[in-house]
């Protein structure tokens, strides 16, 4: 079949000149035979985002539910800041150990690898007869979450071409929200055992469906096995495109890295690259410690607490579905506007509606009558998430792609990303700590200030980098580099975003 598919190619390149029209029809039929096998790779590995979603959303509903009559558990307030940020914690863990995974084993097999452990955490927590056995699940899942937030970019990465990127690279954060809008749904109408049960059973077509895709060819060629890795590449484009160009190309790159000295974790912070590096993990604090996750991760109680009009699991649902809403936004935005002033907007928004959640709970706790502000709760969250979504979800993400330097952006983007989960872990568990020494409406104005220091953080120290090429932004920031820079292939403003609520 091949023999004639070529044949038929050579025709073509004969003919085309006198016959326009089937210069035409290639023209219209290439796209598609280059573009179906990316999108059926991209969706698929997605569903493991989908997978991350639902088990980062899980302590929402679940945590009240196993305090309910008849639950055969009893979950004190401390145990349930551990259910809830173990998982950030051992995805700091995991995302340590992914990145020699997706190196010794390949992209594909680490991400396929998590498959058996999400479902064995799910089982682990539906069978619980004590808090441990919980936490033991939420540790498992938290670890495969992280080992996924490393492997799933790297592998979209390297396998879509930047025609379909920007959009193929929505699908992780879509599907992940997808999967926290299918908890938070599931959550009103399942108990906690009954939740893990259906968290079992979601890893089941990920892992039916990573079968069918391959490896990534530039892991096959960094193990020098080029002939599975054309046979990758042929795939992905579709058997009939011409592959050669890009393949050669996919060699050069790895002969030169294989050439390039990797710098150590201890000349990050030189004085050359220290400005950008330290810009990067600023970001990164001041996105988690706008309180994002204690959203997320506490929905439920604080809606509960709140004491709303609105039923506090059809605001859960409610939130889940803005939360998945607000994917799109940042799409259409971030490369038209600029990132600082989408940082201004979201820094801005957000400390203004977590300002006014915290007075709503100080005028409440007082013992005013807020009965005729019930719906002001509901309301301060779905304009929060929209703030975080169009600014200091997705942004902090962009530049860490852009403005750390060529030479050190694996190691250091690994470093960020650690501090991240980090401030995640950190959030998540002193949130129910915050709400007992300050009360509700103490924690919200503290998010809320700590927003404020991070519009002035992006006013004197972020720079704009809307249009520049990555070589003027490293000239910019580290005062050389005139000569030229490598550049590094990267992913799409939308494909840097973690496929987790920590980047909606």
């Amino acid at each position: 079949d091949d023999d004639d598919d070529d044949d038929d190619d050579d025709d073509d390149e004969h003919d085309e000149d006198d016959d326009p029209r089937r210069k035409t029809a290639v023209k219209i039929r290439t796209p598609q035979n280059t573009y179906v096998p990316q999108v059926l790779a991209s969706l698929t590995v997605s569903l493991c985002s989908m997978v991350v979603g639902f088990a980062s959303a899980y302590t929402s509903p679940a945590l009240p539910s196993m305090n309910s009559p008849g639950s055969p558990l009893s979950v004190s307030e401390e145990e349930g800041s551990w259910i809830g940020s173990l998982m950030p914690l051992a995805a700091l863990i995991g995302g340590m150990a992914g990145g020699p995974l997706i190196e010794s084993i390949g992209r594909k097999t680490t991400i396929l690898a998590t498959g058996i452990p999400f479902i064995i955490s799910f089982i682990l927590i539906a069978m619980a007869v004590n808090v441990q056995m919980v936490m033991a699940g939420r540790a498992i899942a938290g670890f495969c979450v992280g080992i996924a937030s490393l492997g799933l970019p790297v592998y979209l990465g390297e396998t879509v071409q930047p025609q379909v990127r920007g959009t193929l690279g929505l699908l992780p954060t879509t599907l992940g929200n997808s999967g926290i809008l299918l908890c938070f749904i599931a959550g009103k109408y399942l108990n906690w055992q009954m939740l893990a049960i259906l968290g079992a059973c979601i890893p089941i077509p990920f892992l039916v469906c990573m079968l069918l895709i391959p490896e990534t060819p530039q892991w096959y060629i960094s193990r020098n096995k080029n002939k599975k890795a054309k046979k990758a590449l042929q795939w992905l484009r579709g058997k009939n495109a011409d592959v050669t160009q890009e393949f050669s190309e996919i060699e050069k790159a790895n002969h030169v890295g294989k050439n390039e000295e990797m710098p150590g974790y201890l000349s990050l912070f030189s004085k050359m690259y220290s400005k950008p590096l330290l810009i990067s993990m600023g970001l990164m604090l001041f996105q988690q410690l706008s309180g994002i996750n204690a959203v997320i991760f506490y929905t439920v109680k604080i809606f509960k607490e709140a004491g709303s009009t609105i039923d506090e699991n059809l605001c859960t649902i409610i939130v889940g579905i803005v939360n998945f809403l607000s994917t799109f936004i940042a799409t259409g935005l971030i490369d038209k506007l600029g990132r600082k002033i989408l940082l201004y907007a979201s820094s801005a928004t957000m400390a203004v509606t977590l300002i006014t959640l915290g007075t709503f709970f100080n005028y409440k706790n007082s013992g005013a009558d807020v009965s005729q502000y019930g719906w002001l709760p509901l309301a301060s969250f779905v304009f929060f998430i929209i703030g975080f979504a169009i600014g200091f979800g997705p942004i902090p993400w962009l530049m860490m792609g852009e403005i750390l330097p060529a030479k050190i952006r694996g190691t250091a983007a690994s470093l960020a990303t650690a501090f991240n989960w980090a401030c995640t872990f950190l959030v998540t568990k002193t949130f129910s700590d915050l709400l007992r020494i300050f009360g509700a409406d103490g924690a919200f104005w503290l998010f809320g200030g700590i927003c404020l220091l991070g519009l002035v953080f992006i006013i004197f120290c972020v720079p704009e980098t809307q249009g520049k090429s990555l070589e003027d932004i490293e000239r910019n920031l580290t005062g050389v580099g005139k000569g030229p820079v490598r550049q590094v292939r990267r992913m799409s403003s939308i494909a840097h975003l973690k496929p987790l609520p920590m980047a909606i």
